[in-house]
């Protein structure tokens, strides 16, 4: 744990106490802050009691004397309206703040020159962070992995030097972050999402940038207008930029080429990389999210030829195209982590038979930026809520049928996919939507996608289904 020393003999409160939330309280409460907490939820309330936190109603207490409010990101700040407490504190002249401030100002104090590298973006967020951490992790050197992937970054190791703090934001935590001054910010990219938590793309582009504006090297993709311009501006302010893409030669930067990863410098391009052999690196979304870490690792001190071997050795990421079982001629494959029509793209692409489970609470757009690959679809499975509106946008396209539950997907899809003459038909989930309809998160969404594979009549599973472990961002 690292103790929130910057707020000790501080009145501070906090809501929100779930799993990042009640070890942000505890945070607070080793580092000597006066906390109060609250939930909504009793039981989690409880929980924090059980813990020796102070609980009570923060409608009750003296916002006057309150240094800081703390925020859960769940809670919205903003849109699609302020939570009570954020209405209370905004009244009251009260900070609001979240966890990655609170860590971003414990590592100014303790250790100001400690590497700290943090990544936000649309899509890849997670598979980079977790990339950039097992390539330090494979040199030798103390990687501490947290943030929006699945830690709670105060439960990490403390700020010291030589140790690497490798975090994923998300919007909703650079929102309640003000200072956040990694020593490396990475913006991968940028398109419509979470957009009933920020109003407008132009509000959640400019809560992205937040990460890389005052960081001491900002990385940052070149595939889109949003991120083109958040580099020039930082350019033209004199900040340290290094451009990165997957879709096009620069002139100055880290991009790619096929499966080769190249650097432009000084006009003489040179090779950094090849991906073609590291099945766990595949399309051309991975070659960004390898790009992204080589300029990352870089800052953090390692060697081409760490990075290299780091990259070689990368075990993929849970719920992110993850190959789980096969039966007779058929994959299954996990994508639960494609939680809009971007996100799943990747995964469409890279297989030519799919049956495809799609479906869940929908993001604006839905799938009609997919059709260009809806050739690739034996047959579509539609569940959760997106159900009807996926199936007006691909009918004309391809085969489907509204399932409607994940279980009746499954067995619907494994059954068509087993009559499939093809060489390597795919059952993928990879819903193109929020899971919150159905389940708590997308975690909990793939993880019941492989239970039920494992249950299926001669399956063979990839992976180790009882040591899966669920997720808290």
């Amino acid at each position: 744990m690292i103790p929130a020393t910057t707020f000790r003999g501080r009145r501070v409160a906090l809501f929100g106490l779930g799993g990042s939330g009640l070890a942000t309280a505890k945070s607070l409460a080793a580092g000597g802050a006066d906390i109060v907490s609250w939930d909504d939820n009793p039981a989690q309330v409880e929980a924090a009691r059980a813990a020796g936190l102070a609980v009570g109603d923060l409608r009750d207490i003296d916002w006057a004397r309150l240094h800081a409010l703390v925020l859960s990101p769940g809670v919205p700040l903003t849109h699609p309206k302020p939570h009570w407490t954020a209405e209370l504190a905004n009244s009251h002249g009260v900070e609001i703040i979240g966890d990655v401030e609170i860590f971003a100002r414990e590592r100014r104090a303790v250790a100001p020159g400690s590497p700290f590298i943090a990544i936000t973006g649309t899509n890849g967020k997670s598979t980079t962070t977790a990339l950039i951490a097992h390539v330090i992790a494979h040199s030798g050197r103390d990687a501490q992995l947290g943030g929006n992937i699945g830690t709670a970054v105060l439960t990490l190791e403390p700020p010291a030097a030589g140790r690497v703090h490798v975090v994923e934001c998300s919007s909703y935590q650079i929102d309640l972050a003000p200072s956040l001054d990694p020593s490396a910010g990475l913006l991968l990219n940028l398109t419509p999402d979470h957009l009933d938590r920020h109003g407008s793309m132009q509000h959640y582009a400019e809560v992205k940038a937040r990460l890389v504006e005052h960081s001491d090297v900002a990385i940052i993709g070149d595939d889109d207008d949003w991120c083109r311009d958040i580099a020039a501006r930082l350019e033209a302010g004199g900040g340290t930029v290094e451009r990165i893409s997957k879709d096009h030669a620069l002139t100055d930067g880290l991009f790619a080429q096929a499966s080769m990863i190249r650097e432009a410098k000084d006009g003489v391009v040179s090779h950094l990389a090849d991906l073609s052999a590291i099945s766990t690196l595949r399309g051309a979304h991975n070659a960004q999210n390898a790009a992204a870490a080589i300029a990352a690792c870089r800052t953090a001190g390692l060697s081409d030829d760490e990075i290299r071997a780091g990259l070689a050795s990368f075990p993929g990421l849970k719920h992110r195209m993850q190959p789980v079982a096969r039966k007779g001629r058929v994959i299954f494959v996990n994508d639960s982590k494609a939680t809009n029509a971007e996100a799943a793209a990747p995964a469409l692409k890279s297989y030519e038979r799919i049956y495809w489970i799609a479906g869940g609470l929908p993001k604006e757009g839905g799938i009609a930026a997919l059709q260009p690959l809806f050739g690739r679809v034996a047959k579509a499975y539609l569940i959760g809520e997106a159900a009807a509106g996926f199936a007006a946008t691909i009918g004309a396209h391809a085969p489907f049928e509204i399932s409607g539950t994940l279980d009746q997907a499954v067995l619907a899809a494994a059954r068509d996919a087993a009559d499939d003459a093809a060489e390597m038909p795919v059952v993928l989930l990879s819903p193109a939507c929020a899971s919150f309809d159905q389940y708590r998160n997308f975690e909990v969404r793939g993880d019941a996608f492989v239970s039920l594979v494992s249950a299926l009549d001669d399956s063979h599973m990839l992976i180790d289904v009882q040591t899966k472990e669920e997720q808290h961002g």
